[in-house]
């Protein structure tokens, strides 16, 4: 009698019986999910957001920094492939909402080949992303480092346009270049590759080509980097320390340094959730193969998969727009 009593206080407290908000126990816990991510995703957006209006006039101008496209070296195209990216993973949640459609309707083969395509675009996203971090860790252009942490670049005179530092760079006899070791010093801790040119190589061919310009990372009033005069370069150059390649944790060619590290993490965060949900995916189109779900009578696991897929596409438009666009 008791335990009558206490399950029909359960179904009138939750309206839906067994299935509360009139939802499966499975969706109603991807959904919890789902809301407790977007609450770290969004974390970690307004934590960009409020670096950036901080850091607001040192901070690197995406569309100078992400201009690389597969196979076109040297040939600048500010954001399209990160365009294209967008466009497959967006592509990928249209195919998605297909493989559930076909699901309502049990037709095996439409599920496993929407399914299939989903996949495809999953792992062309990720191989993306993963081109995006070497080009950026890799770097095109060289930069210097001053004593306050500033980043200085190189410009063409004539065109204002940036120039790497092989262009004008001459690297002298210098012997071996050794890296430092334990016993240098009671501070050392250790030290990365060696850079392709040394501090006074970068100096020496700055003096020998009169038409190169030094530009700061400072924005001037019209949101573009601060050009200094000849002499106003060279002045800067005494303060050089060392000549920096690429971006990490530490470093960054492109300019603050917090930039290279939202941008690692943040894209490394959403990667990771595009990932799993790309080995989650292919359980998925193999239990479609093998008739998993038909034998079950529903495709509720391709619905619960869906829901967590269309989230990553949904963020990721979110980061798109904040790290890439505004």
């Amino acid at each position: 009698m008791e335990a009558t009593v206490k399950t029909a206080i359960e179904e009138k407290v939750w309206g839906g019986g067994n299935k509360p908000l009139n939802a499966s126990y499975g969706k109603m816990m991807m959904w919890f999910f789902i809301v407790s991510d977007a609450l770290t995703f969004s974390g970690f957006l307004v934590s960009y957001g409020f670096s950036r209006f901080k850091f607001i006039e040192s901070w690197p101008i995406a569309d100078e920094v992400f201009t690389h496209f597969p196979f076109l070296h040297g040939q600048p195209y500010p954001m399209l492939y990160v365009a294209l990216m967008t466009f497959v993973l967006i592509f990928s949640s249209v195919t998605m909402v297909l493989a559930v459609d076909a699901g309502h309707h049990m037709n095996k083969k439409k599920v496993g080949f929407y399914m299939l395509l989903t996949v495809v675009g999953g792992l062309i996203f990720v191989g993306s992303q993963a081109w995006e971090w070497k080009t950026f860790i890799k770097g095109e252009f060289g930069a210097i480092e001053t004593q306050g942490g500033r980043i200085l670049q190189f410009v063409d005179a004539g065109t204002g346009k940036q120039i790497a530092l092989h262009e004008f760079t001459t690297v002298g006899d210098r012997g071996d270049r050794i890296s430092h070791e334990d016993n240098n010093g009671v501070w050392y801790f250790g030290e990365g590759t060696l850079p392709t040119y040394t501090v006074e190589e970068v100096i020496s061919g700055f003096n020998a080509h009169k038409d190169v310009l030094v530009r700061t990372e400072l924005l001037n009033e019209h949101g573009e980097k601060t050009v200094l005069s000849r002499e106003e370069s060279a002045e800067k150059l005494k303060n050089a320390v060392r000549v920096v390649e690429g971006a990490n944790l530490i470093r960054n060619e492109y300019g603050n340094r917090l930039f290279a590290d939202f941008f690692f993490f943040i894209t490394g965060f959403h990667g990771f959730h595009v990932f799993s949900g790309v080995v989650i995916n292919v359980i998925i189109f193999f239990n479609v193969i093998l008739g998993t779900y038909e034998r079950r009578g529903h495709y509720e696991m391709v619905e619960k998969v869906g829901l967590y897929w269309h989230f990553v596409d949904l963020v990721w438009v979110f980061v798109f727009t904040f790290f890439y666009l505004v």
